[in-house]
């Protein structure tokens, strides 16, 4: 299903300059580094299975394949000489280029992300958490809290999960949504061998659907939590769902969790801690873990050799999404599980072909219910920052540079050898 162009008015017009001033304005940069810049990215586009115009020519450069049309080449290459991968980002939220197939374009470039680097766009996750951007505001933390909810109304199923999907087949269709995110709950579930009387420890409760459904299993939960909102929201819904008797969120850092489960699960959280605290969170696990126990985690992973050029992807999205870190390799997991943990790696499995799946759902729900944001406060700008994140993750899982796994952890039973 191909989806709509978002329409760009002229950037003057439509950017709002005391919310994204460096969307409204264009970057100090010289004609000699607009000009590189140009040079650079038709050489580049014209190696590549990818087909750019640029508005006052006739003919578009490249090899065949989706089409970038770049609308204001003055702005485009003065803030790509600037500011390279941002700057390319940013041209696409300003309306300065589009494209029909907007995922084809950052599909292309993601496969040949080492060509591109360091100038040009490389992947970065997503959308870890959505809202507006607070750092260029001064919106009160609850009202930014209300328009990340509202955001995510628009585009998520009724079951409210933000996160990868288990599809049966492709392509898949907007209705089976709910039942594709039940069935990755219930493998989490079943990797952490969650039954009748399993003392369950959910890290990161996210909107409260995983710890409803382990409850329907018979297993007691605490759901933890570092937002009041995501808190407030996953009581409401647990409350709703009869569980209230048998799961309990609770607002609290991870770190100062106290006890012992048989099983704990994590549903891409990984990711948001931070590198510099990848040991620290599976220590916390190991800690926190029964012997005989056993640990689900759900993560989204790079190849191990693309993690230090990763950091431009992960200022961008700090910028304008969510505060973000690197994210892991499946390799960084395993080592510091090793290293740092009685704990051991027992399954593993990847599907970030059903990541893709989810993403361009969501992404075709969003574009679909343009008037819906709009009524929301949500303006072109930003509906078409959001639609470039949800087309960059899609691209990045396409493309392989991405994957996501789910991993079982296990902890030897008292008397066995670690």
């Amino acid at each position: 299903m191909s989806v709509p162009v978002i329409s760009a008015t002229p950037r003057t017009a439509s950017v709002d300059p005391r919310r994204r001033p460096d969307v409204a304005r264009l970057p100090k940069s010289s004609w000699l580094r607009a000009a590189a810049a140009e040079r650079r990215i038709r050489h580049t586009i014209g190696r590549l299975p990818l087909r750019i115009r640029i508005a006052g020519t006739e003919q578009s450069v490249g090899r065949g394949g989706p089409l970038m049309e770049v609308r204001d080449p003055h702005s485009f290459f003065r803030r790509t000489g600037a500011n390279g991968l941002t700057g390319f980002k940013e041209s696409y939220t300003a309306g300065e280029w589009d494209a029909t197939d907007l995922v084809g374009v950052l599909t292309v470039l993601a496969e040949h992300a080492d060509a591109l680097a360091p100038e040009a766009p490389e992947r970065t996750r997503g959308a870890r958490r959505a809202g507006e951007p607070a750092r260029h505001d001064r919106t009160p933390k609850a009202a930014r809290a209300d328009a990340a909810h509202e955001l995510l109304s628009l585009f998520l199923d009724e079951t409210l999960t933000y996160s990868c999907a288990l599809f049966r087949g492709f392509p898949a269709e907007h209705r089976l949504l709910p039942a594709a995110q039940h069935r990755k709950i219930d493998r989490l579930l079943d990797l952490a061998h969650v039954g009748p009387g399993t003392q369950l420890l959910e890290m990161g409760s996210g909107r409260g659907e995983l710890a409803i459904r382990a409850a329907a299993r018979g297993a007691r939960v605490l759901t933890v939590t570092h937002s009041a909102e995501q808190q407030a929201l996953a009581a409401r819904r647990v409350r709703a769902a009869g569980a209230g008797d048998r799961v309990t969120v609770l607002l609290r850092d991870y770190r100062r969790v106290l006890g012992r489960y048989d099983a704990i699960v994590g549903v891409e959280t990984v990711e948001a801690v931070g590198a510099g605290f990848w040991p620290e969170y599976l220590m916390t696990l190991d800690r926190l873990l029964a012997p005989g126990g056993r640990v689900a985690l759900q993560a989204v992973t790079m190849p191990q050799e693309r993690m230090p050029a990763s950091r431009a992807a992960v200022s961008w999205a700090q910028k304008y999404i969510c505060p973000a870190g690197p994210l892991p390799s499946t390799q960084a997991l395993e080592e510091f599980t090793g290293r740092c943990t009685g704990l051991s790696v027992t399954a593993r499995e990847a599907f970030g072909a059903h990541y893709a799946e989810t993403l361009r759902l969501w992404r075709e729900r969003f574009t679909a219910r343009a008037a819906d944001a709009d009524a929301l406060g949500f303006d072109e700008t930003f509906r078409r920052l959001w639609h470039f994140c949800l087309a960059h993750a899609e691209a990045g899982f396409r493309s392989g540079l991405l994957d996501v796994q789910q991993l079982q952890l296990t902890k030897p039973a008292e008397g066995t050898p670690g």
